[in-house]
């Protein structure tokens, strides 16, 4: 068994405050199975959507509004679950 660590901080350096750290364990050199294990475990992070969105620059303007936007959505979906409880 060996255990394999991917971590970088949230500005994509090696280690540091605001570590994400994922560790995924192989067992009996199974690294296909080990590999889907962190792809998975790195799409449910979100670790895919962050490199996507720090490729190019984002002006602080957009980012603003995308925050927002996200903020909005967060807001609709709360009250939606709300919603759904009372009921």
């Amino acid at each position: 068994m060996a255990a394999v660590e991917v971590g970088t901080d949230g500005r994509g350096s090696p280690r540091g405050a605001g570590d994400l750290s994922v560790k995924i364990e192989v067992f009996e050199n199974q690294i296909e199975a080990a590999l889907k294990q962190l792809k998975k475990q790195m799409l449910k992070d979100g670790v895919f959507q962050e490199m996507k969105r720090r490729a190019y620059y984002e002006k602080p303007s957009v980012k603003r509004k995308r925050k927002q936007a996200l903020a909005r959505k967060k807001r609709r979906r709360a009250a939606r679950r709300t919603r759904s409880d009372d009921e």
